[in-house]
């Protein structure tokens, strides 16, 4: 599948919670919690290797769109959970470097929320709209 930037709206919900407690409440409820902070990251390679890093991607990922769709689309590598909450800090630098890979990685990240939407083990993907990185 090849990703064009098409845009999707996000789901917007406003809460406060340290991301100590996030973690506690989404651990006991055996949810993985994972930051994908990108402050500083202003391109598509140094997206990439962000998200390697924070989501803990297999060694095959191409750092490419195409390949993150596809370890989001299968969690096969993932430790199990009943679920994963994936919180974007800092992501508004790259948002505003590059317009049309932040389009396409919302994208990306709103596909795999609706693979996953239903199933046993979900994943959600929120923006941090305040505060932290």
């Amino acid at each position: 599948m090849y990703y064009s930037g098409d845009h999707y709206e996000p789901y917007r919900a406003v809460f406060e919670m340290s991301d100590g407690a996030l973690s506690e409440v989404l651990d006991a409820g055996g949810w993985v919690y994972i930051e994908l902070d990108l402050g500083g990251v202003m391109d598509k390679p140094a997206f990439m290797d962000r998200c390697a890093r924070a989501l803990g991607l297999p060694d095959y990922f191409g750092r490419n769109w195409d390949a993150l769709a596809d370890c989001l689309a299968d969690l096969s590598w993932a430790p199990p959970a009943r679920g994963w909450l994936v919180m974007v800090t800092g992501w508004r630098e790259f948002a505003l470097a590059v317009p049309n890979d932040w389009s396409i990685a919302q994208e990306v990240f709103a596909e795999a929320e609706e693979r996953w939407s239903g199933t046993e083990s979900e994943l959600r993907v929120v923006l941090a709209l305040g505060g932290g990185s």
